[in-house]
């Protein structure tokens, strides 16, 4: 068990980048409005200019949604190449269901595609607060059913199909993959799930004891929160916080991977023994010294290619079974 009460010392990588936060003497995400929040959040990640993988094809795509079209972004990896028939993974993006796009999370879902020697497809589902809950959850649960109808047109497989996300799309891929697993359709092989969101309630230790001072604090959760949820009564709906589930027993394999100065981190540790209770198999990473959003952090931090690489063994296993 993730000791409780002593924060661990953080990674020389994640340190250089907490000091370049620093420096730049940003506005706290909770003092931007929304519009603002996304602006700069883009323009953070594009300011990194890194590395962008080279893919066999990159093609927008159109889904079918609740309230009208949702835009996705397919990957295929080169080492998918030609292959109509490859494994796909839907791919839903972090930024507390208020700010994140197909373009923050470019970099990240093409390196995915590599590890997975696969095809990824970005959903990029409607946001808050312009759209509250459940509209990001309903557009990922239509993004996936979309996907796996569409599986011969797209080119790939809808019997090898996973989901991944990061922080709020870890919360989505964990809804969908709950979701999925109680209709019976489409079946996942696995679910991915970088510092998701899977508590609502906001009120584990780890938001006391790194709630402040590091990449994602509790200000910004409450942020988040409150810009999604149409009132506190959606906090205990297991679409918004998936570990209040009542049956997790179905759900696919999972990776779980957290980040020991994250305020989520006791939240992701926490789902993971609920699913393992479950019968679910689990692999669970923590990564103490690291931030959230470390896994985007390419050419900056060596962990984000470790998780992404963990990822990618760990589906391609489900794949094979």
């Amino acid at each position: 068990m993730t000791d409780t009460t002593t924060v661990p010392p953080i990674d020389p990588d994640a340190e250089r980048l907490l000091m370049a936060v620093r420096a730049a003497n940003r506005p706290a995400l909770e003092q931007l409005t929304p519009q603002e929040g996304r602006a700069a959040w883009l323009a953070m990640r594009k300011a990194m200019n890194q590395f962008v993988p080279p893919m066999a094809e990159v093609q927008a795509l159109i889904a079918e949604g609740p309230r009208g079209p949702i835009p996705l972004r397919l990957y295929r990896s080169e080492a998918a190449g030609q292959d109509r028939q490859s494994p796909v993974v839907v791919y839903f993006h972090g930024g507390g269901w208020v700010v994140g796009d197909l373009e923050t999370h470019d970099v990240l879902v093409r390196h995915l595609a590599n590890a997975l020697r696969a095809v990824v497809i970005a959903v990029d589902y409607r946001l808050a607060p312009e759209h509250k809950f459940p509209a990001a959850a309903e557009d990922a649960m239509a993004a996936t059913r979309w996907i796996a109808a569409q599986a011969a047109t797209l080119g790939v497989d809808a019997g090898r199909m996973a989901v991944v996300g990061d922080s709020a799309g870890g919360n989505l891929a964990a809804v969908v993959a709950l979701q999925a697993a109680r209709d019976g359709a489409p079946r996942l092989w696995a679910q991915a799930l970088i510092y998701p969101v899977t508590d609502l309630r906001c009120d584990t230790p780890s938001y006391t004891r790194v709630g402040s001072g590091y990449t994602l604090t509790a200000a910004s959760m409450q942020w988040f929160r409150n810009h999604y949820l149409r009132s506190d009564a959606d906090i205990l709906d297991w679409r918004a916080s998936p570990i209040l589930a009542d049956n997790l027993s179905h759900a696919p394999p999972a990776y779980i991977a957290t980040g020991g100065l994250d305020p989520l981190c006791d939240e992701g540790e926490a789902y993971a023994k609920a699913l393992q209770a479950a019968d679910v198999t689990v692999v669970y990473k923590s990564f103490p010294g690291q931030m959230h959003g470390f896994a985007g952090q390419f050419g900056l931090i060596k962990a984000a290619d470790t998780v992404v690489a963990e990822i990618g063994t760990f589906i391609r296993a489900r794949w094979a079974h």
